[in-house]
């Protein structure tokens, strides 16, 4: 496996203990005895689990778990081979826990079938037979069989096994994840295991039909490359990468240009031919049961642990994850312990410091990863598992970086009770008109801005081609936009100058008038701050190319596969030369636009190879669609299109 990919998984993905930075062989083997099982399911099914027990840890002075189950191994194997470092934290591992790790199901050492997103079964409230339906030592009564495994039950039997055979443990546990194992510690949540006290998904996965692999069914084509990491099983548990054959050798460091010289997307089978989870995506492009029961979200409904969902408001991976997880629960778990915390990062950097906090080339400040993980984290796990667990811990309902003011804020509510919804509307001249001067400006949409989208030429989702390669993108959520707003497939509509702060917060809502010369269109909407021209760089400028002075920071952005403009279960063709509504939302921000920025909306079709082409002609399936399917259309937004925000004072 090259080198890269896997420090990638690792490292971006799963956030392991390897993705710490304590010397080896020091804080850990000193203070820690390891120790490696293999936990049995109620189907007989056995995990592999590696503990680390604290070694002061007795009878007198009990300690709790903090427990991650990954997809991603829990290397290093052996009794022996400890990690440079352990749990969320550095703060945490010299605080102490029991720290478990786990394999899932069919990856790695851990025996059973692998499955993407293992779909939920509710409790059916029954009797089991398959474990003794009898109280554990600790209290703990036996979560029902609800036919098959799924995650759920595997981590409560997994916590019913800890607390009968691992000793001096105090009764009480907690879970974190990072990305695909913060779906692991949602999933956790419905019909949780009464010792399960505090749960920390974050960036967590919830949905591959919003998160990852598609944003509102647009299929994330950058995501190629990572399909033999989640498309291939292995025989028997294994220590070793066995999906090393299925990666795809390019001998090309421009992806840009390799994934459109690929041609469409089912050429992709000549690799992935044999790839199960390559051939489930090609077969559902639609919004269709199998991944609806793929989502975690409807399962999030009477929750008992105390939550907090960590995202990055950078998150190029994960970032409709942790806003609806947190929203979901406030609506179904109205008693919960619930909270949200977003920071100004990119996929899990809030996991390890680097001194300087920047994404792409904006910078936020020092230590901002060590603040939150000293007064944030720490405080939630301690609380409810060493302390009172009364969920008085002293932290917000909301701990939110305000991304343009560079400063935490802290809401008892999100999104805010005081937030305002106000409109912008994209008018023909460039302008964002607000609704406080519509007087004065004809928004009846008699009007449009056009432009020529060409499947064949297009918009680049980057001018950074050192990352179109990768595992994942990841910069692009914050960079400078100017190279796509001067292109004339773009289109492009600013405030003047402001007088004075605008700051958003909350929801963002996009509310198009379109029409298309074709029968199908993707569309692409991004906030962007623009700097004043006189802006001076900072002085940890990663590229030295680039200057701040009228930079075009996004702020937020977000697609639409127009097919699905009315519903992700039927897709629609659009009526040639007929205005059509197409509404989305794009996720939530808190950024405040300075006094004498700018704010700049841009539209566009094609964001490539971030999403995949849009054929422009409609087709049963896009996964399936032949070259001659693909065709230059002219696309127009009408004057009466609007951007709904959510303002703070």
């Amino acid at each position: 496996m090259k080198k890269w990919l896997y420090s990638l998984l690792f490292v971006a993905a799963s956030v392991t203990a390897q993705a710490q930075t304590t010397p080896v062989g020091s804080f850990v083997r000193d203070n820690y005895q390891k120790f490696e099982y293999k936990i049995p399911m109620r189907d007989g099914t056995k995990l592999h689990t590696n503990v680390y027990i604290p070694k002061d840890a007795s009878a007198t002075n009990a300690y709790p778990f903090l427990m991650q189950r990954t997809c991603y191994s829990v290397a290093p194997y052996g009794v022996d081979a400890y990690p440079n470092a352990l749990g969320p934290s550095g703060t945490l591992m010299r605080d102490k826990f029991i720290f478990v790790y786990q394999d899932v199901r069919g990856r790695w050492a851990s025996e059973g079938t692998w499955t993407n997103m293992t779909p939920n079964l509710p409790d059916p409230g029954v009797a089991t037979t398959a474990m003794s339906a009898k109280k554990g030592k600790k209290g703990a009564a036996t979560r029902p069989v609800a036919g098959s495994p799924d995650e759920s039950s595997d981590t409560y039997d997994t916590i019913e096994w800890l607390l009968k055979n691992v000793p001096n443990n105090n009764g009480r546990v907690g879970q974190w994840g990072i990305s695909y194992p913060g779906f692991y510690t949602a999933a956790s949540l419905p019909d949780a295991h009464p010792a399960l006290k505090a749960a920390s998904p974050q960036a967590p996965v919830s949905d591959f039909f919003f998160d990852d692999f598609h944003h509102n069914g647009a299929f994330i084509q950058a995501y190629l490359f990572t399909f033999p990491v989640f498309g291939v099983q292995h025989p028997e548990p294994t220590t070793k990468a066995w999906y090393n054959d299925e990666i795809i050798k390019t001998g090309s460091k421009d992806g840009y240009q390799w994934q459109l010289d690929l041609g469409p997307l089912k050429n992709a089978d000549k690799y992935y031919k044999d790839n199960f989870y390559w051939q489930e995506t090609v077969n559902h492009p639609n919004y269709d049961e199998f991944w609806q029961k793929r989502s975690i979200i409807p399962a999030l409904k009477n929750v008992k642990p105390a939550v907090m969902t960590v995202g990055g408001w950078f998150d190029a991976e994960d970032l409709y994850g942790p806003l609806n997880i947190y929203k979901t629960i406030e609506k179904t778990s109205p008693g919960a312990y619930n909270t949200l915390v977003m920071g100004p990062f990119g996929h899990g950097r809030w996991s390890r410091e680097t001194g300087h906090t920047l994404h792409s080339n904006v910078y936020f400040g020092d230590s901002i990863a060590t603040f939150y993980q000293r007064n944030i984290e720490a405080k939630f796990f301690n609380h409810f598992l060493k302390g009172a667990g009364d969920g008085k811990t002293g932290l917000p309902e909301a701990y939110l970086f305000n991304t343009g003011r560079n400063e935490w804020r802290q809401f008892d509510k999100w999104p805010a009770a005081d937030a305002q919804t106000k409109s912008f509307y994209l008018m023909t001249d460039g302008s964002l008109a607000t609704n406080k001067i519509m007087g004065s400006v004809d928004a009846s949409g008699s009007s449009f801005s056009e432009f020529v989208s060409d499947p064949m030429k297009p918009v680049p989702y980057t001018e950074d081609n050192t990352t179109t390669m990768g595992f994942t993108p990841f910069n692009y959520m914050s960079e400078d936009q100017r190279f796509a707003g001067r292109r004339p497939d773009v289109l492009t509509f600013q405030t003047d100058v402001l007088t004075e702060d605008l700051t958003l917060g909350g929801e963002i809502m996009a509310k198009l008038k379109v029409s298309t010369t074709g029968t199908d269109a993707d569309w692409v909407v991004k906030v962007i701050d623009v700097y004043p021209p006189d802006e001076p760089n900072h002085p940890y400028m990663p590229n030295k190319n680039i200057v701040l002075g009228n930079y075009q920071q996004m702020v937020r952005s977000e697609a639409m596969r127009g097919r699905f403009r009315n519903s992700f279960e039927k897709p629609e063709a659009f009526k040639a030369n007929e205005v059509t509504d197409v509404n989305f939302r794009l996720q939530d921000v808190l950024h405040t636009f300075k006094k004498g920025h700018r704010m700049m909306i841009q539209v566009q079709s094609t964001w490539f190879p971030l999403i995949d082409r849009n054929p422009q002609t409609f087709v049963d399936n896009i996964f399936k669609a032949d070259e001659k399917d693909f065709k230059k259309q002219t696309h127009r937004v009408y004057d009466n299109s609007v951007i709904e925000v959510q303002v703070l004072k």
